[in-house]
């Protein structure tokens, strides 16, 4: 499964960097200013879609666009998509955006992809292949560092208005980032060079980077550290464990 997947996310980044390149680009806003979609989303979910129906008729899908975004992640195989992750980055920087997909069975996460589309680096795994991978080199779990030792990446409302206490275990660290896109965030948490990312999202955005924190032992939870619901828009924590225990003293 593993194989097939890559190449339609191959194919995938092939056809947005060709839209990209047509400056092809049509922007409508949905529930405001910031919140935009693009006809290459919908395009691009499309064309995945196609891709795992013609591979498995009977999976499910979980996904940002095309009203597919209700689907239980608890019945049978379904397959979480997000086409284009940091849609405003896409829009105004043509670059640090990814598409991610991750498959869960039962509600158990089996696979996670995050892709890099114009860096052109795929991060991979989980407990199929017992592994994670930065394109075909395995990877070995980042140090377990404390708040103290590393950067973190956050989601700016939750850090500007300390929901959850967010902006207080923040300045316990070297500093916060914020890449607007969080499979880079990710991506940066599995390479080592953030200890962890703390932001608002939706089973979308977090679904393929947690098989792969989960594959290297690195927690991830919802509100007062409880498990994370896969239903709409909710508060997500991802750090290491030591961070993770620190960041446990400011439980609401």
């Amino acid at each position: 499964m593993e194989k097939e997947i890559i190449d339609w996310i191959y194919e995938a980044g092939a056809k947005i960097k060709a839209a990209l390149k047509q400056d092809a680009l049509q922007v409508v806003h949905k529930s405001g200013r910031t919140d935009i979609v693009t006809n290459v989303d919908k395009e691009i979910q499309d064309f995945l879609v196609s891709k795992i129906k013609a591979f498995d008729p009977s999976a499910k899908i979980l996904g940002e666009e095309n009203g597919q975004d209700t689907t239980p992640i608890d019945q049978g195989r379904v397959f979480v998509i997000d086409p284009i992750d940091g849609t405003l980055n896409f829009v105004y920087q043509k670059e640090n955006f990814c598409i991610m997909i991750a498959v869960y069975e039962d509600g158990v996460g089996q696979l996670g992809f995050i892709y890099d589309v114009m860096r052109d680096d795929l991060y991979w795994g989980g407990p199929k292949v017992n592994a994670v991978y930065h394109n075909k080199q395995q990877l070995q779990p980042p140090k377990n560092k404390q708040l103290e030792e590393g950067l973190l990446g956050v989601g700016m409302p939750v850090y500007t208005n300390n929901y959850h206490y967010t902006k207080d275990i923040g300045v316990r660290t070297m500093g916060v980032r914020v890449l607007g896109c969080a499979g880079l965030d990710f991506i940066a948490i599995l390479k080592g060079t953030q200890i962890g990312y703390l932001s608002s999202l939706s089973p979308w955005d977090y679904a393929a980077g947690k098989v792969m924190m989960d594959q290297f032992g690195m927690p991830t939870c919802g509100v007062d550290f409880q498990p994370l619901s896969f239903s709409g828009r909710e508060y997500f924590m991802g750090l290491t464990p030591a961070a993770m225990e620190q960041a446990k003293a400011y439980k609401d």
